[in-house]
Order: structure tokens, then sequence, then C-alpha cells
């Protein structure tokens, strides 16, 4: 049976069901949000003479937690218009409105009472198929469906996001015995393919599978932080992006979700879990029963283990707890030999397998975390999941690591694993030494571009399910890699398509990705269909390479910092003026000259979370990689006849001067960085570079034309080049912006109007890209701009000097 999800209903507008009702207009779906009428009048509302009885009242609660959701930062909408999507109500008076709905999703209080009723409730309105689920992180799912009729329980499953719901990737399907295949099949694929989740099949357990793994892995350390006698700021250091965890890490992580939430969760487990060998690990350690004694419960109460204070000179500060006096104090720098040592290992599994055989406290604790965990993952099997890779893909997408449990056994070897658990003295399950007798020396394996893991029922390995939606660059990259130098790879897609990598540190652009970028167009030009411009780093692009730029400016080097410009303004010229298509897919990041090269595509296939910008400003020049050019070009074709041709220019023009950064790919084509009817969103980044390889194929069956350069820009000359002057000289005058500010200011004005023409002239993109460059290359010459550029490089933050 065919579903498509066009109306939802969430009933409860709490924190996560607003956001949930978000995520879900951010995809196009209208929402109907719904909640308890208010039991009394607010002060608002009594001053106002109304009653318990005024719609206004009656829907105040799902009207402001929505307006909350709305408000917050980071928003939970790609687009805050996409609130006119929702709609908000009541469970008395609007409950009957479900039978209009594709989809009903509970997320109220975490009662089974509660949600017992409202399902009774809801029963009495749902048409027959309605699909119905629970957002429950902790109540056993099959309980819910106790006294339902048996169509209600075939269309009923847990869906279980993580919070926020836009920006966490997993989203876990719990069915019961009772729902239907063809329902859990929906929703693995409807996640997946229409909410941009990893979507993981669990088990009907406590804690489902990644809080299961998840809080046990807190929980444990917890314990441990004073048996090795660690400091807060050391178990961040060494459980943050330094070994593929979230910059958050451990215990920051803990103040930003709440130790409250933290603590519900693990007393449940301790509480549902009496058979569990580590039962005893979820019990709360002295220390945290004190933290919540005195409501220290991170950002919400503004003190957790951390704090942040004002200093008497007005600046801030963040101080942390010491767990043995619970006192606060000044952060300490945190310093271990094998954190030095391991600096110039790059790949992150090497890293890890470093670090745990280093022979220091760092090493020690990293040794003993891993035994923990590796030795859990491997007791939880088969209770919580049949298969290893669920596992592993639920703490990836849920937690945000970037190696799952096994992942991270394998990268430190199987034998090494062993021997940590036995030094600990943890127990992993049987299997695991009966795989090792076997002969299987990993969890994983790739063999022809296929991904395989091992499979403790059969003792073979499977191929991973769904691999075939996916195009995976670290699968294939062994096998299909044409050519690479050391910050580039160009990869054969298949089909006849290219894929060009970036692979430098942060993905910057320097003279060997411009060189395997022009190497990628020939070989595409060759022999190829098209070109993708695709990467599955962190981020698509930082920019340019600032510490190159900064060098030459230093030393004076005016002519090779030209030719560097050049070269990169005719790159990216190459990008725009081939003979095969160019699909362009950013992602994350993708920023300065990463914009730039979006905006020269033929084709862009953005992933939903796409934060792009031509951030230029911030180190002290302007987009110099034709970035100025093309919004001048673009702001050129985007008025119409009768409208006012100043008001686009200077839409881009305040774009580039207050470098503004779109928080979403839908923002992005608001913006105009992304062109609507043209460009598409993936909005689940595991399958852009697939979407970008059918588009790139799409465009060459369509009889791909290279072409024709632009030379009928009109620039409006002194007509816009007065306008810009007078409004960045008031932004001076009124200290919005410093005096360098002004002179970048007034150097992008000369460019976007084309210089000094006495009247609207049609230009080339060359005449723009010459004076885009001649305004880089004086920029650099400045005191200030180097200033800026030195000081980004240090901090990684802009400097407005």
């Amino acid at each position: 049976m065919k579903r498509t999800i066009r109306k939802a209903a969430v009933l409860g507008s709490g924190i996560m069901g607003s956001r949930i009702a978000c995520h879900l207009a951010n995809k196009g779906v209208e929402v109907l949000l719904l909640d308890i009428p208010p039991r009394e009048l607010n002060e608002r509302e009594s001053a106002k003479g109304l009653t318990l009885e005024d719609p206004s009242v009656r829907n105040r609660i799902a009207d402001e937690n929505l307006q909350n959701a709305v408000k917050s930062n980071p928003s939970p909408l790609f687009d805050k218009a996409y609130a006119n999507r929702i709609k908000t109500g009541n469970f008395d008076d609007h409950l009957s409105k479900i039978s209009d709905v594709d989809w009903v999703i509970e997320v109220v209080v975490e009662r089974l009472d509660i949600k017992q009723q409202l399902f009774e409730r809801v029963e009495k309105y749902r048409k027959p198929g309605t699909l119905i689920t629970s957002n429950t992180s902790g109540i056993p799912i099959h309980l819910m469906t106790e006294g339902r009729s048996d169509d209600f329980k075939a269309h009923f499953c847990g869906t279980h996001f993580f919070n926020p719901p836009r920006y966490l990737r997993l989203l876990e399907i719990i069915p019961t015995p009772h729902t239907k295949s063809e329902v859990v099949d929906f929703f693995m694929e409807y996640g997946d393919l229409y909410l941009g989740k990893t979507t993981v099949l669990a088990k009907d357990t406590p804690a489902f599978i990644a809080n299961r793994i998840g809080i046990y892995g807190i929980m444990d350390l917890f314990h441990q932080v004073k048996e090795l006698d660690m400091t807060i700021e050391e178990v961040d250091k060494l459980t943050g992006t330094l070994v593929g965890r979230p910059k958050s890490a451990t215990f920051r992580t803990c103040d930003v979700v709440g130790l409250d939430t933290l603590v519900h969760v693990a007393n449940g487990l301790h509480k549902a879990c009496p058979d569990d060998e580590k039962n005893e690990v979820f019990a709360l350690p002295s220390f945290i029963d004190k933290m919540m004694e005195n409501q220290w419960l991170g950002d919400k109460t503004r003190q957790g283990f951390y704090k942040k204070v004002k200093n008497e000179d007005g600046s801030s500060e963040i101080l942390a707890m010491d767990l043995n006096t619970m006192e606060y104090s000044s952060k300490k720098r945190v310093k271990f030999p094998s954190l030095e040592a391991a600096k110039p290992v790059t790949d992150l599994k090497e890293r890890i397998a470093f670090l745990a055989k280093y022979k220091d406290k760092a090493g020690e604790f990293y040794r003993r975390s891993y035994a923990g965990l590796f030795a859990y993952v491997t007791n939880r099997i088969p209770e919580i999941s049949d298969e290893l890779f669920r596992i592993d893909q639920a703490m990836r997408a849920g937690f945000g690591w970037e190696l799952g449990p096994f992942e991270l056994w394998d990268a430190v070897g199987l034998d090494n694993g062993l021997k940590y658990i036995e030094e600990r003295g943890e127990t992993a399950a049987d299997w695991v030494a009966k795989m090792k007798k076997n002969g299987v020396s990993s969890f994983y394996k790739t063999e022809g571009g296929v991904r395989y893991y091992y499979d403790v029922q059969t003792e073979e390995y499977k191929a991973i399910p769904g691999q075939d939606a996916y195009i995976i660059l670290d699968t294939i990259r062994e096998t299909k890699t044409v050519w690479a130098n050391k910050e580039s790879s160009i990869i054969d897609l298949g089909d006849g398509i290219l894929n060009f990598e970036i692979r430098s540190k942060m993905n910057s652009l320097g003279s060997g990705v411009l060189a395997g970028l022009n190497k990628a167009i020939d070989m595409a030009e060759k022999d190829y269909r098209g070109l993708v411009i695709g990467n599955q780093g962190t981020n698509f692009s930082v920019g340019a390479n600032l510490a190159m730029i900064f060098m030459m400016a230093i030393e004076q080097e005016w002519d090779e910092l030209n030719f560097a410009i050049k070269y990169f303004q005719d790159t990216m010229m190459r990008v725009r003026y081939s003979d095969i298509p160019v699909v362009v897919a950013p992602h994350g990041m993708s920023l300065g000259g990463g914009c730039e090269m979006t905006l020269h595509a033929d084709a862009v296939q953005a992933a939903a979370e796409t934060y792009m910008g031509l951030v230029e400003f911030g180190v002290g020049v302007i987009p110099g990689g034709g970035g100025t050019k093309e919004l001048t070009l673009r702001a050129s074709d985007r008025y119409l006849k009768d409208d006012v041709e100043l008001n686009s220019y200077r839409e881009n023009f305040l774009n580039i001067g207050m470098a503004k950064v779109a928080t979403s790919a839908t923002e992005a084509m608001n913006m105009g960085y992304l062109i609507k009817g043209r460009d598409h969103i993936s909005m689940n980044i595991d399958r852009q570079i697939q979407d970008a390889k059918r588009k790139a194929i799409l465009l060459a069956d369509m009889g791909y034309q290279r072409p024709i350069e632009r030379t009928d820009i009109k620039v409006l000359g002194q007509q816009s080049l007065g306008m810009f002057r007078v409004g960045a000289f008031q932004m001076m005058e009124g200290h919005y912006i410093s005096e360098h500010d002004l002179k970048m200011t007034e150097k992008l004005g000369w460019v976007m109007s084309g210089g000094d023409l006495s009247e609207p002239t049609l230009v080339s993109e060359q005449y723009l890209l010459k004076l885009e460059r001649e305004a880089f290359l004086s920029l650099c010459g400045e005191k200030k701009t180097l200033e800026r550029i030195q000081h980004m490089l240090k901090t990684g933050k802009p400097l407005r000097n």
C-alpha cells in the first residue's frame, strides 16, 4: 500500500512536540499541534477580561510553545515562514480533526496512564489505517496499546526522535508484536528519505538502543572519573573532537541536555534493567545526587558542571566544578604527553589507536573507557539489537559519534580491545571469543565498494542493507579513486560521472585543491559525462587557505598573490564554463571560497543543513574568487523591468558586507545563493552524493551545452556607487562599522558598481573579475586586514578592528 504524509497531528506541544511539528513542517507537511487547555487564566488574560472559554485562552499552551520554538536558537525551522504550516489547538476542542490526518504522533508527558487515556480518546476520532506512533523514550511501547482495537495496534509503533529533531539525525523505529511489517517499512523509508534521518530499527527494550548505550557510557565515566583522579576539563578534552565526538564532549553535553534529563533516564534504566550485568553503573554517584539537590542542572539553571560568570571588568568567564569540593574555579588548561605526540596523526582511526596505546594518564583513561564500552555492547546483542551495525548507526546519529562502538573497536584492533577488557576485569559476550576463534578479526569489512558487518547469528559477514540508496565515499575510495594528491581525490562514481573530493585540513581551498579540481574537469571533459564536487567531511569547505594568503601578503609577494587569486578565479570559471555539467554538493559550512565554488555550479544539490555565505569581510577583504562578480551578475539578472534596480544590488551588497550566512539550504535559496527551480535540496545528507550524481546524469542526458561567457551584466556605475558610499558612511557615523569596514565597503561598492561609470553599462564577467581581483589585492596590503587574518588563524574568530 502506498502512503503519503500530507497532514500530521502532533499531540503534545512541549519542547519535543513543538520541534517535531516544526521539522515535519520543514518537509512541507501540514501539522496540527494540540495540547491541553489551561486550567486557569494567566495575568495577561485576566487583565484583558478573558475567560477560560475564550479560544485564545484554550489554545494558549500550544500557541506559546510553538512561538517559543520558532524564536529559539538554533531554529527548528529551515525558514521561519514555515511556522504557517502549523495550526494549533487543544485536545478538548480539536481532537476530532485528527480524522483528517495521515499520521498521529503522541509526545505528551512520560506517564503510561496519561498516554493510555489520550490514546483512548484518539481512537474515537482516528480513521482506520491512520498511522499512530509515540515518541516516548522510556515507556515500553507495547504497554500503550492495551485496550486498543486491532487496527490501532496494527498501525502503532514507536518513533523516537532525538532532541533537537531538526539537527540530531537519529530516528528509532520500535514496533510491537502487533505492528504490521508494512508500517515499519514505511517509517524506515519515510524517516530516511523525507525527514533526513538515520532510521534505526530497535527492539522494545528499556531506552531502546542509543540511550541505553550512550547513558551507560556517561554513567560509567561518572564512576571512573574519581577513580582516575581526573577533572571535568580533562575528561571533556579527551572525549571531544579529538576522538570524533561532539565538541561539547561529556560534561558540557550534560549541561546542555540538562542533568535532570540524564538522571531521569539513568534512574529508569537502573529500575527497568535488574538483569543488566552493569546495573550498578546506572546508580547515581554522590556528586550527581548533590548537584540534583542543589538544582545545578546545567544551562537551564545557569549552573551545572560549568558556570558562566562576569568578572569585575565586565568580561565573561567559564568556571569548572571540582568534583571533590563541589566548588567552581577558572578552567585549567589540559596537557597530556599523548596529546602532544598525537598532533601529527590526522586520520581519526589511527589517532584513536595511537592514544589508546600511549602510556600516560590519558592513555589509561581511553583503555578503561573502551574496555567498559566494548564489553557492554557485546552483551547487548541480541537483547537490544540482533545486528551490531544498528548499534553503531544509533550512536553516530543520536550522540554525534563519528565512530560507533564496534567501529571504534575495529580502530584499536580486536586483540587490543580484548586485552583492554581483560585488564579492566570486564567480560565480553561469548560470541566475540567464538568470532576470534573462527579467524574473524574485525566487525566490518569492505569489498568491491560494499560494506559488510559480522552477523552474530549466522557467524558470517552480511552486506549492510540499504547501501544502494547511498554513495559513501569512504567505502569506494580505495577501489574507485582514479587520481589523487595530498589535498584532493577524484573518484569514479560510475555511469560516466566523476566526483571531486576535497580532503585538505578543514577542507580549505589551497593550490593542491585547485590543481585537483582542474585535473578533474580535464578528465571529465575527455572521458566522462559529468562531474560532482562533493565530500563527506564535517563541512564542505571553510574557504580559501588563509595561511597562504597571509604569508604572501606579509612578504609582499604581490605578483605571486595576484597569480594565486587569478588562478582561483579561473578555476571557478572553469566550474561554470566546461564541456560537462558540474554539480556542486555543499553541506555544513560552505563559506567564502566554498560558497564561491557553489555559486559557479551548473546545478547545486545542497544538504538541508547547509550554512552558506561569503564571509570574507571577517578577514578584511572582499570575496575574490568570483563571489563579488557572481552576486553582481545575479543582481543584474534578478530585477524586473518595472522594479527599482538598486534593490537587488543593495540586497546582495548587504549579504557580502554583513557576512551573512544562511542557516539552512532553504535560507540560502531565499538569499539568492541557490537558484529556485534549478537547485535542489537533499533532506538526508547520506543520499546527497547519489542525488548529485543523478542530477549530473540528467543534465548530460538532456544534451548539456557549455554556456557562453557573459558579457551582458548590467552595472549601474555612479548611480549605485553613490548609494553604497552614503549607506556605508552612515553606518560608520552610527558606530556600526569601523573605518576599515568603511574602506572594505567602498571597495565592494566599487566592484559591484563596475567602477566610476557615468551611466548604467553592460560589462563582461572578466571585467568584473579584474576589478574584484584588484580590490582584493589592495585590501591585502592593509595592516588592519593582516591583523584580521592573523586573528582568524590564531583564534578561529573574526576581529573587528
